[in-house]
């Protein structure tokens, strides 16, 4: 427990799934985190219970983090419970909402989906890096949907998770002088609840088959791959998208 011991991260999305993954990760490797989390508080406490138990220090952040006054709550309480500096920030919020061709879709769904993915990255971004110390990190949660378009009726879902790709290349560029680092991934199929919800089983089956490793992704995996990323050991490492995604597209 010495990678981030005396850091600080915060993750949004932290409650379940990847989110509840990178949590326990960075706890684990010493950081102390702020778990955020929007509708589900059982799921957050049962982070924080994990992070607890394993002797990691943890608090929970209820904040809607498309909502400014929820982003100021959130920066807030971390700065209470753990001090002014921010040293690490996971942005994990975001999520599919629904499977929607053109023809099915309003503005005020296409608005609500990109408002969850990308401007919950924005929002949650601007407010921390003030914060930042030389040596930071910013992880973004893109998708291999940004890459290829994603599957169908996730046009939208695809388009905000470009967005972020981008948004994590232009901030790089902007902190580099900084001494702050921007990264993000871009997950294939991981087994998560997103996909038990939105991917039927048989299509989960068929791209297990056809990715070279011959199986879904694990939220632990992406977790790893995150804390790398916010790691010294990568400290050449910025205004990457890295792919993980067991080989199923390549970059």
């Amino acid at each position: 427990m010495t990678k981030f011991k005396g850091k600080t991260a915060i993750v949004t999305g932290g409650s379940r799934d990847i989110g509840r993954a990178i949590s326990v990760k960075l706890a684990a490797e010493g950081a102390n985190v702020v778990v955020n989390y929007c509708n589900n508080k059982d799921a957050g406490d049962e982070t924080v219970a994990e992070i607890e138990a394993a002797g990691g220090k943890a608090i929970l952040v209820q904040a809607d983090v498309t909502k400014q006054a929820d982003v100021d709550k959130l920066i807030g309480a971390s700065r209470e419970a753990f001090g002014d500096k921010i040293d690490i920030l996971v942005n994990v919020t975001g999520g599919l909402v629904a499977r929607k061709s053109l023809d099915e879709m309003d503005e005020e769904f296409f608005n609500h989906v990109m408002q969850l993915n990308a401007t919950s990255t924005f929002m949650v971004s601007k407010a921390a890096v003030p914060y930042m110390p030389e040596g930071g990190a910013i992880v973004n949660l893109a998708s291999q949907a940004g890459r290829d378009g994603g599957g169908p009726g996730a046009m939208a879902y695809a388009t905000s998770k470009g967005a972020v790709m981008s948004f994590t290349r232009g901030l790089a560029k902007e902190l580099g002088p900084k001494g702050i680092r921007v990264n993000s991934l871009c997950p294939g199929m991981i087994a998560t609840t997103f996909h038990d919800k939105f991917t039927k089983d048989a299509v989960r089956e068929n791209v297990a088959n056809s990715t070279p490793l011959r199986r879904q992704g694990r939220a632990e995996e992406t977790a790893d791959a995150v804390a790398y990323l916010a790691s010294d050991e990568a400290s050449f490492i910025t205004g990457t998208n890295i792919d993980i995604n067991g080989g199923l597209l390549f970059s």
